[in-house]
């Protein structure tokens, strides 16, 4: 495809939100009538690479939050930039060295995230106090990308909001036509920090594992929504908070108690059976270590899916006095194996993606001013 083009968004500096996705080419919006689209050309794939052809992308917080400049001056490395990491499609054309897929075959993945995650390291902060660990074990999962002891080009670098896309071969994996690109899109970053967490907790899809008394918040999002499915795969106890135009969707996922957050059992976390939780799974903005204490068990766990930089200051900061203290920051490994098994869940009727909104690539800044605005039930998918 050398010195063809195609339609693309992308912003042009740091900062601006959903309105700095507005075409600038003055001759690329007459083209394509307006709106947010540039005309840029067609990239070719290298050696271990593939062309793809986008049929669906999700939009996640971490999107925004590169536009805002947590990762600067990283990322981007460069303007403008082609937003967005998480695609699925048809690979159109091979790079050379390229064996494990061939044109025609559909595919998702997570654009230029370090091969399946394998060089990603987990870093345990311990703190012995007389002899013995004191307190609760606190778990902090950074899928958020800000909160980084890693090199920055570990994630993705974006491109996904384009017709067509170039990524290493490596990072793809093939997908059942019974799997929709809209499901599929919703899967690499979210459904794979769903089930790192599930899976970290020691959760069996075989029905032999413990089954645990466990507490998602902000259960309707992209990780809680897909958390409650994966928990009651592995047959555990799940009561789960959201809002509440949206309890009967999260009682249709599979959760055995929904509480509205804004309830004063909610706002407190009380479980209606008022037992205490073994895990609580934290997907919401905001709270903090005050709020699950209470209603921890005596060997209870945190698992902190939305910390943000200022949590994790905090935590390493303070001297928390709390049994086997241990602080753990986790980024999501092994991403392409994970997805592989998800896909085959979603495949199986296992497991499906819940679809906030889909857009098409002409109302992709309607798209991203959705996902700033942090109310999202399930993902946001644009359709090319």
């Amino acid at each position: 495809m050398a010195g063809a083009t195609m339609r693309a968004v992308q912003y042009h500096g740091y900062g601006g939100g959903a309105a700095a996705l507005k075409c600038r080419n003055m001759r690329s919006c007459q083209k394509f009538g307006g709106g947010v689209h540039e005309e840029v050309p067609i990239p070719s794939p290298k050696k271990g690479e593939v062309l793809i052809k986008v049929e669906a992308a999700s939009i996640n917080p971490a999107d925004w939050k590169i536009q805002k400049g947590f990762l600067r001056p990283f990322l981007p490395s460069k303007f403008p930039f082609i937003p967005v990491t998480d695609i699925a499609g048809e690979i159109v054309e091979l790079g050379s060295q390229v064996d494990t897929f061939k044109v025609g075959d559909k595919v998702v993945g997570m654009l230029n995230f370090t091969s399946g995650g394998h060089n990603l390291r987990q870093i345990v902060f311990r703190d012995e106090i007389d002899g013995r660990l004191l307190g609760a074990e606190f778990k902090i999962h950074t899928s958020s990308l800000f909160v980084n002891p890693h090199p920055p080009w570990f994630y993705g670098k974006g491109g996904g909001l384009a017709e067509y896309v170039v990524a290493p071969a490596s990072l793809m994996v093939l997908r059942s036509p019974d799997v929709s690109p809209i499901e599929a899109a919703g899967l690499p970053m979210t459904a794979c920090t769903a089930i790192q967490v599930i899976k970290d907790i020691g959760t069996k899809f075989d029905g032999t594992g413990e089954r645990l008394n466990i507490l998602i918040t902000s259960a309707s999002g992209g990780v809680g929504s897909y958390a409650v499915q994966l928990a009651k795969l592995g047959n555990h106890h799940v009561t789960a908070t959201c809002g509440a135009r949206n309890v009967e969707l999260v009682k249709s996922l599979g959760a055995d108690e929904v509480l509205d957050y804004k309830s004063p059992e909610g706002a407190a976390l009380k479980s209606p059976s008022g037992k205490k939780y073994d895990v609580i799974i934290n997907c919401a903005y905001g709270l903090e270590w005050s709020h699950f204490k209470p209603e921890l068990s005596d060997t209870g766990r945190v698992l902190d899916v939305a910390a943000s930089p200022k949590t994790l200051l905090i935590f390493l900061l303070r001297k928390l006095s709390f049994s086997k203290k241990k602080l753990s920051v986790i980024l999501v490994s092994n991403v392409t194996e994970k997805l592989g098994f998800l896909v085959e869940l979603v495949k199986e009727g296992k497991l499906k993606t819940v679809i906030d909104s889909t857009h098409s690539l002409e109302k992709a800044e309607e798209a991203w001013a959705k996902c700033l605005d942090g109310h999202a039930t399930g993902k946001i998918i644009v359709e090319m």
